[in-house]
């Protein structure tokens, strides 16, 4: 078996617009990125589209109807004064969706090991009744519903170590218990959220904020230290990775300064706790990362790293 990469070229056209950050560059700069001859053992696949009822488990199906029924025929439509819609928003935003269940589908047949999904837009920001930060549908809360719905798994946990808290994703889980949530993010930083406080029903949820400038020995001690030793407490049944990679120190959004070693070093101790817990079940979806050298590059060492398994 092998890693697999999920990604579709319709994810490109969502653009919010020439000036705004989250663009389309930032995935062909990935997928630039992933062509390299050291990933050519990858088995890559279309993403394929979600449907509404996948979407709903974590959102509601009015959000959904309402969000695909903005998307504008021509120009943009602006949702919050961050996030925007684009004629080629919604099929992105369902492909995103599609792209991490399809990935479940695979790792739970054996047909891979794991799986990186290369999509946009991003989703953690995205909550049950609101789309914000640049996020449309939560697609890591949309996976994780979906290996419970379809293939029976109970405890499914989302590690997210963006640099900005996925507030959407704390909020689908908050109030259930054999949903687990860990983040690692930069404090005070949008949107706010993500404080050591913030524990969820039965403390499944853990946030290890960091402070602004807070480097390597900052993040992989609160990964060692709090993060990881406590998703191995809950013991999922399949691990799914929100893989932002703008804490870089080139990231213009944020003031975190981690190393592009740090992203592959700690996909590589995730991997161990899958491993250990779930039969190595992993599947990492992109999240943020916007200087687009050290997005690529950081891409694809978590890409190198998922290799490994």
């Amino acid at each position: 078996m092998t890693t697999a990469l999920f990604t579709h070229l319709a994810c490109l056209g969502h653009d919010p617009g020439p000036t705004h950050p989250e663009r389309p560059a930032r995935l062909t700069a990935v997928l630039a990125a992933l062509e390299a001859p050291e990933f050519a053992a990858l088995d890559r696949r279309e993403a394929p589209l979600a449907d509404t009822a996948q979407v709903a488990r974590a959102h509601s199906a009015t959000y959904v109807d309402d969000i695909l029924g903005a998307v504008p025929a021509q120009g943009l439509a602006g949702l919050d004064p961050d996030t925007y819609l684009s004629p080629g928003s919604g099929e992105a935003a369902l492909r995103a969706a599609g792209a991490v269940c399809a990935a479940i589908d695979a790792v739970m047949a054996g047909e891979v090991t794991n799986a990186f999904c290369a999509v946009r837009p991003p989703g953690h920001h995205a909550e049950p009744q609101r789309p914000m930060g640049f996020c449309l549908f939560n697609s890591v809360a949309v996976g994780a519903l979906h290996a419970r719905a379809t293939h029976g798994l109970q405890r499914i946990a989302v590690v997210d170590f963006d640099v900005h808290h996925g507030n959407g994703t704390q909020a689908r889980f908050w109030d259930d218990r054999d949903l687990f949530y860990a983040s690692t993010h930069q404090s005070p930083l949008y949107p706010g959220t993500g404080q050591v406080e913030e524990r969820g029903v039965d403390g499944n949820i853990v946030n290890a904020p960091l402070p602004p400038m807070a480097g390597s020995e900052a993040f992989r001690q609160a990964m060692s230290g709090t993060v990881l030793p406590a998703l191995t407490r809950f013991a999922p049944e399949f691990l799914l990775i929100s893989a932002g990679f703008d804490a870089h120190v080139d990231d213009p959004l944020a003031g975190l300064c981690f190393s592009t070693d740090d992203f592959a070093w700690a996909t590589a101790e995730l991997m161990l706790v899958a491993k250990d817990c779930c039969q190595g079940r992993l599947v990492s979806t992109l999240e943020g990362g916007y200087d687009l050298d050290a997005l690529a590059a950081s891409a694809a060492a978590h890409m190198r790293t998922l290799l490994t398994a």
